[in-house]
């Protein structure tokens, strides 16, 4: 087993025009290859997505048209990215999105690749599980630790931020297996992080709310907390878990 800092990760960021991996299209990726130790090398590019760029995704990483007239289209960058990520762990906040959305424009444009086949560390689950930090966004962990403002909502600055942000987390662990290891089951929440009632202890939610809540889409963390909290009030406080946390989900 690798230790640690002798193993190499790379830190995946994109900015989009939306949120839905299948539709929406890559303007900006950022990609670093480091240690726990150093930054390896980088890859970055603005993209021509070959659409109109909403509105309110320019709000949100403030890259316009204009910007990305003229910049290569995604099925010219693939091939380097792809190349430059190789067979590394990936790394990111929310990262599943910014590998389905990469490997979906890949199939796309009917480019090989092994995306599939790469492991990917979830640093916002690794924040849940170290649970210091009362708000897990990166910009929160950011301030949390301490760690240099890069510019936010741009590829590569998000990328710098994140690694940054998984070398505070990894100090926990002696090798990416032992990460795997925490977080192959489910993380319990105390307090609800979204919606009407962010914030609050998932103990005090209004019954109606909580089996709302318990039916949604939510990822497999927080509906496993909303499910233990439902079976805790049936079972008068006796809930125990599952041999397989993830069944009910």
């Amino acid at each position: 087993m690798a230790r640690i800092d002798e193993e190499v990760f790379i830190c995946l960021d994109c900015e989009t025009t939306g949120l839905d991996p299948i539709k929406d299209r890559i303007i900006e990726v950022a990609a670093v290859r480091f240690t726990t130790s150093e930054i390896l090398d980088t890859f970055e590019s603005l993209i021509d997505p070959e659409c109109l760029i909403p509105q309110a995704s320019i709000d949100i990483h403030n890259i316009t048209q204009q910007m990305v007239e003229g910049k290569p289209k995604i099925d010219a960058i693939l091939p380097d990215l792809i190349t430059f990520m190789g067979g590394h762990i990936i790394i990111g906040h929310g990262i599943q999105f910014d590998i389905d959305i990469v490997v979906n424009a890949a199939e796309r444009h009917k480019l090989p690749h092994s995306l599939r086949k790469n492991r990917s560390l979830d640093t916002l689950r690794m924040a849940r599980l170290y649970g210091e930090s009362p708000v897990n966004s990166l910009e929160q962990l950011r301030k949390h630790f301490n760690i240099a403002f890069e510019g936010t909502h741009r590829a590569m600055g998000d990328a710098l931020v994140n690694l940054e942000v998984f070398r505070r987390l990894a100090k926990f662990y002696q090798s990416s297996d032992q990460i795997f290891a925490a977080l192959s089951r489910p993380i319990l929440f105390k307090i609800m992080p979204l919606g009407k009632h962010k914030g609050r202890p998932l103990k005090d939610l209004p019954q109606d709310y909580l089996l709302w809540a318990a039916r949604q889409e939510y990822d497999q963390d927080l509906l496993f907390s909303l499910r233990t909290e439902v079976n805790r009030r049936k079972q008068g406080n006796s809930f125990s878990t599952a041999t397989n946390p993830f069944s009910n989900l």
